[in-house]
């Protein structure tokens, strides 16, 4: 039992465990969709919606901004250095328990400092495991996934595995074994790579092609050293646009398969999808879950949004129910997440800065992806998109579409159809209607 070293984590000393109340509650603190017990399908909602805290938004965020310092009230900010660190520990579990969620994720500098040197930083992380190991045995929450922040100090100004420099190559190797150890260390169901400076400002100065090279042999010795330590954890990319380089190499799902694909990743890696990031890239959410999904890729999500007027990372909570429906359309459509799970990514915004508000925002993002698991669910169970998909692809079902989707026609066959059959009648696609149709669902549940 881990003796908590923070006297009073004063908001939340009176706040009991979050319960459901059903859709007719007017409690602030209570869900109102996410019930974790219901059974939906062959699964309970906590089964099928694995949710996560994220520790550096929900724990170490200030609320600071390009414009303006902290404002965040928190309790543990009293503190500094390791004392602050283990404060913050306990914050989080005290929090977990609130909400009842069954796991958690944090970047290695979310949850101990750096130190003067490596051997000091490592040692810090060490202090800070243990304790977490304790807390997770008396919890029994889980580590989703860890990750190391190699974009945050001054070394990492010219990337990590595609830095110009071979020191910050191998120092940016060093963290990610010791990542990798973390995550055996508390059985981490995935370990995640998200590479926040691994892009360029500029063509000018960069050596793409050395720099994707380096990227790739960077993540094979991380596979190797998995392997090598008895790691069976998933491997996960997460991908991002831009912000903070011009470009970045892993743009989006599709531009991360390929590259996956061209270096012989892709047998090793699947993808953690984040909506905010997907929009940043010109994609909806469930473009970029879909992208994943059909190349057999999609491994876990970052569950927040962004804001539609601003063009940066905003990470908000989740609450546009057409987004988290077909999310979890799409999950649904996927088996679910496997090993993953829906962590939320995402920071209460500058202006709600009391510790409450960290209640309020997830139970908004829990009982958002509640109510899209309870449509979607009915979706698929009623064949409402897939049975208009089939009608509309009929055609390849039979007579020239079927020998064009079996790959016995050729240029030649096909030349000789179109030459008989000149006149083609296609077929509203009932845009319009669908919508409507999602928009009934979404009302009647």
């Amino acid at each position: 039992m881990v003796k908590s070293n923070l006297q009073s984590i004063r908001n939340l000393d009176g706040i009991s465990k979050i319960q459901y109340e059903g859709k007719q509650s007017t409690n602030p603190l209570a869900f109102k969709h996410y019930d974790p017990n219901e059974v939906i399908g062959d699964k309970t909602m906590k089964e099928h919606l694995r949710f996560s805290i994220a520790y550096w938004h929900t724990l170490t965020a200030d609320g600071t901004d390009m414009f303006g310092t902290g404002t965040m009230q928190r309790s543990w900010d009293s503190y500094s250095g390791m004392d602050l660190a283990k404060a913050r520990l306990d914050a989080a579990f005290q929090l977990f328990d609130r909400l009842d969620v069954p796991y958690f994720s944090f970047h290695d500098r979310d949850i101990a400092p750096e130190g003067d040197s490596l051997q000091e930083t490592n040692q810090q992380l060490d202090l800070i495991v243990g304790r977490m190991k304790d807390y997770m045995k008396d919890s029994q929450v889980k580590l989703l996934w860890n990750t190391a922040n190699m974009f945050k100090h001054p070394r990492f100004v010219h990337g990590a595995a595609t830095s110009c420099h071979a020191d910050v190559f191998a120092y940016a190797a060093a963290q990610v074994k010791k990542g990798i150890e973390t995550a055996k260390e508390l059985d981490a169901e995935n370990y995640v790579f998200w590479g926040g400076r691994e892009g360029y400002d500029t063509l000018l100065n960069t050596d793409m092609k050395r720099e994707l090279d380096h990227l790739a042999t960077f993540l094979h010795m991380a596979v190797d050293y998995a392997k090598e330590i008895g790691y069976t954890g998933q491997m996960l990319i997460e991908p991002k646009p831009k912000e903070p380089t011009t470009h970045q190499y892993d743009t989006d799902a599709a531009t991360t398969i390929a590259f996956l694909k061209q270096y012989g990743l892709d047998q090793h890696f699947k993808l953690n999808i984040e909506a905010n990031h997907a929009t940043l890239a010109g994609h909806t959410f469930e473009h970029e879950l879909r992208v994943a999904s059909i190349h057999g890729l999609l491994g876990s999500v970052d569950a927040n949004q962004g804001h539609p007027l601003l063009g940066w990372d905003t990470d908000e909570f989740p609450t546009d129910l057409y987004a988290t429906t077909l999310a979890m359309y799409e999950i649904l459509k996927n088996g679910g997440l496997g090993t993953g799970g829906l962590n939320f990514d995402a920071k209460v915004r500058r202006a709600s800065f009391d510790l409450e508000d960290l209640l309020y925002a997830h139970i908004a993002g829990m009982d958002a992806f509640a109510k899209g698991l309870r449509v979607a669910h009915r979706l698929i169970e009623n064949r409402v998109f897939e049975d208009v998909i089939k009608h509309r692809y009929r055609s390849f079902s039979e007579g020239i579409g079927r020998d064009i989707s079996e790959g016995k026609a050729n240029f030649h066959t096909l030349e000789e159809y179109a030459l008989k059959h000149s006149v083609m009648r296609n077929e509203s696609g009932r845009e319009e209607q669908l919508k409507a149709r999602l928009n009934q669902y979404l009302l009647e549940d």
